[in-house]
Protein backbone atom coordinates (compact mmCIF):
# COMPACT_ATOMS: atom_id res chain seq x y z
CA UNK A 1 0.00 0.00 0.00
CA UNK A 2 1.15 3.88 -0.72
CA UNK A 3 -0.37 6.11 0.69
CA UNK A 4 -0.86 9.03 -1.62
CA UNK A 5 -1.25 12.96 -0.48
CA UNK A 6 -5.25 12.23 -1.57
CA UNK A 7 -5.43 9.77 1.42
CA UNK A 8 -2.99 11.87 3.78
CA UNK A 9 -4.71 15.13 3.08
CA UNK A 10 -7.98 13.44 3.94
CA UNK A 11 -6.94 11.61 7.29
CA UNK A 12 -5.23 15.20 8.61
CA UNK A 13 -8.54 17.52 7.39
CA UNK A 14 -10.53 14.86 9.26
CA UNK A 15 -8.30 14.51 12.33
CA UNK A 16 -8.24 18.55 12.27
CA UNK A 17 -12.27 18.56 12.54
CA UNK A 18 -11.66 15.88 15.24
CA UNK A 19 -9.71 18.50 17.30
CA UNK A 20 -11.97 21.86 16.83
CA UNK A 21 -14.70 22.89 19.18
CA UNK A 22 -17.99 20.94 18.88
CA UNK A 23 -21.03 22.16 16.97
CA UNK A 24 -19.23 24.64 14.95
CA UNK A 25 -18.36 24.07 11.23
CA UNK A 26 -14.90 24.98 10.38
CA UNK A 27 -14.52 26.48 6.98
CA UNK A 28 -12.26 24.99 4.20
CA UNK A 29 -9.77 27.70 4.28
CA UNK A 30 -8.79 27.38 8.18
CA UNK A 31 -8.12 23.77 7.58
CA UNK A 32 -6.32 24.63 4.91
CA UNK A 33 -4.56 27.31 6.48
CA UNK A 34 -3.02 24.93 9.78
CA UNK A 35 -2.69 21.74 7.53
CA UNK A 36 -1.02 23.39 4.68
CA UNK A 37 -3.29 22.45 2.51
CA UNK A 38 -4.18 23.71 -0.77
CA UNK A 39 -7.70 24.85 -0.32
CA UNK A 40 -9.66 23.62 -3.48
CA UNK A 41 -7.73 20.03 -3.19
CA UNK A 42 -9.18 20.13 -0.08
CA UNK A 43 -12.47 21.71 -0.86
CA UNK A 44 -12.59 18.36 -3.70
CA UNK A 45 -11.97 15.96 -0.58
CA UNK A 46 -14.59 17.45 1.89
CA UNK A 47 -17.08 16.84 -1.14
CA UNK A 48 -16.15 13.22 -1.50
CA UNK A 49 -15.93 12.58 2.13
CA UNK A 50 -19.42 14.36 2.71
CA UNK A 51 -20.48 11.74 -0.22
CA UNK A 52 -19.54 9.04 1.85
CA UNK A 53 -21.29 10.34 4.61
CA UNK A 54 -18.04 11.29 6.97
CA UNK A 55 -18.45 14.98 6.86
CA UNK A 56 -21.52 17.71 6.60
CA UNK A 57 -21.14 21.14 5.31
CA UNK A 58 -23.15 24.18 6.07
CA UNK A 59 -23.73 26.59 3.80
CA UNK A 60 -23.14 30.62 4.51
CA UNK A 61 -20.94 32.90 6.36
CA UNK A 62 -20.73 30.73 9.22
CA UNK A 63 -20.80 27.74 7.09
CA UNK A 64 -17.95 25.00 7.01
CA UNK A 65 -17.48 21.24 7.57
CA UNK A 66 -18.18 19.16 10.91
CA UNK A 67 -18.07 15.22 11.64
CA UNK A 68 -20.96 13.69 10.23
CA UNK A 69 -20.68 10.99 13.06
CA UNK A 70 -18.55 10.88 16.52
CA UNK A 71 -14.80 10.28 15.62
CA UNK A 72 -15.25 6.82 17.43
CA UNK A 73 -17.22 5.65 14.48
CA UNK A 74 -15.17 6.79 11.49
CA UNK A 75 -12.26 4.21 10.49
CA UNK A 76 -8.79 4.93 8.49
CA UNK A 77 -10.49 2.45 6.03
CA UNK A 78 -13.35 4.56 5.55
CA UNK A 79 -11.56 7.71 4.81
CA UNK A 80 -9.21 6.15 2.31
CA UNK A 81 -12.03 4.40 0.46
CA UNK A 82 -14.00 7.64 0.51
CA UNK A 83 -11.51 9.69 -1.30
CA UNK A 84 -10.76 6.46 -3.88
CA UNK A 85 -7.58 4.82 -2.21
CA UNK A 86 -7.03 1.55 -3.05
CA UNK A 87 -4.93 -0.72 -0.72
CA UNK A 88 -5.55 -4.03 -3.46
CA UNK A 89 -1.87 -5.51 -3.68
CA UNK A 90 -1.27 -6.81 -7.18
CA UNK A 91 -4.25 -5.64 -8.51
CA UNK A 92 -5.75 -7.87 -11.83
CA UNK A 93 -2.48 -10.30 -10.94
CA UNK A 94 -3.66 -14.12 -11.19
CA UNK A 95 -0.56 -16.82 -10.33
CA UNK A 96 0.25 -19.36 -12.84
CA UNK A 97 -0.90 -22.70 -11.54
CA UNK A 98 2.21 -24.81 -12.53
CA UNK A 99 4.90 -22.15 -10.71
CA UNK A 100 4.79 -22.72 -6.87
CA UNK A 101 6.32 -19.91 -6.32
CA UNK A 102 3.37 -17.48 -7.83
CA UNK A 103 1.01 -19.23 -5.42
CA UNK A 104 2.90 -18.67 -2.91
CA UNK A 105 3.76 -15.07 -2.73
CA UNK A 106 0.51 -14.28 -4.57
CA UNK A 107 -1.15 -15.80 -0.85
CA UNK A 108 0.97 -14.18 1.63
CA UNK A 109 0.56 -10.80 -0.47
CA UNK A 110 -3.38 -11.83 -0.33
CA UNK A 111 -3.50 -12.32 3.74
CA UNK A 112 -1.12 -9.12 4.45
CA UNK A 113 -3.55 -7.21 2.49
CA UNK A 114 -6.46 -8.80 4.64
CA UNK A 115 -4.26 -7.79 7.90
CA UNK A 116 -3.95 -4.67 6.38
CA UNK A 117 -7.46 -3.62 5.58
CA UNK A 118 -9.18 -5.36 9.15
CA UNK A 119 -6.36 -3.20 10.93
CA UNK A 120 -7.15 0.54 9.01
CA UNK A 121 -10.93 -0.80 9.82
CA UNK A 122 -9.68 -0.71 13.48
CA UNK A 123 -8.32 2.16 13.83
CA UNK A 124 -10.44 5.08 14.11
CA UNK A 125 -10.30 8.97 14.05
CA UNK A 126 -10.77 9.15 18.20
CA UNK A 127 -7.47 7.08 17.98
CA UNK A 128 -5.90 10.03 16.10
CA UNK A 129 -7.65 12.68 17.98
CA UNK A 130 -6.33 11.01 21.34
CA UNK A 131 -2.85 10.30 20.17
CA UNK A 132 -2.60 13.94 18.56
CA UNK A 133 -3.95 15.33 22.24
CA UNK A 134 -1.10 13.81 23.94
CA UNK A 135 1.22 14.93 21.39
CA UNK A 136 -0.33 18.85 22.41
CA UNK A 137 -0.27 17.86 26.08
CA UNK A 138 3.17 16.92 26.15
CA UNK A 139 4.57 19.86 24.22
CA UNK A 140 2.79 22.14 26.36
CA UNK A 141 0.70 23.90 23.29
CA UNK A 142 -2.49 25.13 22.62
CA UNK A 143 -5.05 23.10 20.72
CA UNK A 144 -4.17 25.14 17.27
CA UNK A 145 -2.69 21.23 16.03
CA UNK A 146 -0.66 20.75 12.45
CA UNK A 147 -0.60 16.83 11.23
Amino acid sequence: MKLTTRGHYSVKALLDLSLQPRGTPVSVKSIALRQDIPAAYLEKLLIEMRRAGLVRSFRGSQGGYQLARPANRISLGQILEAVGETIEPLSGYHPRDEQAEDWVTFTIWKHLHEKLKEALGKITLADLYYDARSWIAARGEETSFIV
